[in-house]
């Protein structure tokens, strides 16, 4: 990936056996001061989302704890939108 290229991937989590439709959202994105964000987005889909974000100083940091929050969620039944 470029560096200071803004990465998004979003994931999705539906069953409508329980009425549940959440999503997942994951960024990695450059900030003003040159560190790096990894931005963190959750809630149902529909309603107002949480949002949580993480600084680490290079693009390859963020990009590593990314693809562990998708294992993670991805362990627990959500799957990437096309």
């Amino acid at each position: 990936m470029p560096k200071n290229e803004p990465q998004r991937i979003t994931l999705e989590r539906r069953n409508s056996a329980s009425s549940m439709a959440r999503f997942y959202s994951l960024a990695v994105e450059p900030t003003l001061f040159g560190d790096t964000a990894l931005v963190r987005a959750w809630g149902r889909i529909g309603l107002v989302e949480r949002r949580r974000i993480e600084l680490y100083e290079t693009q390859e940091q963020a990009a590593e704890a990314l693809n562990a929050w998708l294992k993670r969620k991805r362990k627990r039944g959500y799957v990437t939108l096309k």
